[in-house]
């Protein structure tokens, strides 16, 4: 196993130190990756890398932190909870982009509209 600081893991995964010690008051980041030195330093695994890799895809597919650690929370999630926990966050992506998309068809009325329009 090789241990590594903080400041190493936020270097290779590309986060701040603050955000790391945020997931880590959060108990998003699971304990079997820190170990505590002989002076009572946190190091952490280097499996840490491909876990932190995973939260970044999942908070930049959509996933609030709270969503991520409720799935953490179930130690062993079926495969069909899985595959259902995806199809609902396409879902409410999809809904999200059709309201987005109706904003922007009413802005882009609302500035014909006033092209049209002379005072």
């Amino acid at each position: 196993m090789i241990s590594m600081k903080i400041s190493d893991v936020s270097k290779i995964v590309d986060l701040p130190i603050s955000t790391l010690r945020y997931y880590e008051k959060k108990g998003i980041i699971p304990e079997t990756y820190m170990v505590r030195d002989e002076n009572n330093y946190r190091t952490y695994d280097e499996k840490i890398i491909p876990f932190m890799m995973s939260l970044k895809s999942l908070l930049s597919a959509g996933f609030s932190i709270h969503e991520i650690k409720d799935i953490l929370s179930r130690k062993e999630l079926a495969r069909e909870q899985q595959l259902e926990i995806i199809e609902e966050k396409m879902n409410e992506i999809e809904e999200l982009q059709k309201k987005l998309d109706d904003a922007k068809h009413f802005l882009q009325d609302s500035l014909q509209s006033a092209e049209d329009c002379t005072w």
